[in-house]
């Protein structure tokens, strides 16, 4: 099997295939295996398609912006 990919993914997926130890082959086989197989939940698919439709998406303010900074920092 031959795979075109832009010089910057392949770029990418050798770094990674070294990183992980890896061949280029054995990395590309089990991201095709992970977009075939695993498929996100109900919840996840809903999320995605609310954040897609931009539907009750709050607008950022400087005190949505404040208060999401006092949140991060109560983590």
């Amino acid at each position: 099997m031959t795979i075109s990919l832009p010089a910057y993914a392949m770029a990418d997926m050798k770094k990674e295939a070294a990183r992980m130890g890896w061949s280029m082959s054995a990395l590309a086989g089990e991201y095709i295996l992970d977009a075939m197989y695993h498929k996100p939940n109900a919840e996840t698919l809903a999320a995605i398609e609310e954040a897609r439709s931009g539907v009750e998406m709050e607008e950022l303010t400087p005190y949505n912006i404040e208060h999401f900074e006092e949140w991060v920092a109560g983590l």
